[in-house]
C-alpha cells in the first residue's frame, strides 16, 4: 500500500524527491498512511475540491479491503 500511494504521488508533484510516507499501525486491523510533499506540491496531492485526495484514499481503501483491512491516509500541509 506505501509504494501505491508513493507512486501516484510522486507522479503528482513537480518535486518526488520531496515525496515521504510513514506508515503507522494502531491495530491489527488499521493501516494508517502519512504523506508529506513539498509545500509548493500539496495543492496538487490534494487537487481541486479535495477530488485526488479523495480518489486515492478510494483506490486505498480498496487495496486494503482486499487484505481485510482499513486504511486511512492523512496530507500533511
Amino acid at each position: 500500500m506505501k509504494e501505491f500511494v508513493e507512486f501516484i504521488a510522486k507522479h503528482l508533484v513537480d518535486a518526488p524527491d520531496s515525496v515521504s510516507i510513514e506508515v503507522a499501525q494502531p491495530n491489527e486491523k488499521t493501516i494508517e498512511l502519512t504523506l508529506k510533499v513539498g509545500p509548493d506540491d500539496v495543492g496538487k496531492v490534494i487537487g481541486k475540491q479535495g477530488k485526488t485526495a479523495q480518489a486515492m484514499r478510494t483506490l486505498l481503501t480498496a487495496i486494503a479491503a482486499k487484505e481485510g483491512k482499513r486504511a486511512i491516509l492523512k496530507i500533511l500541509d
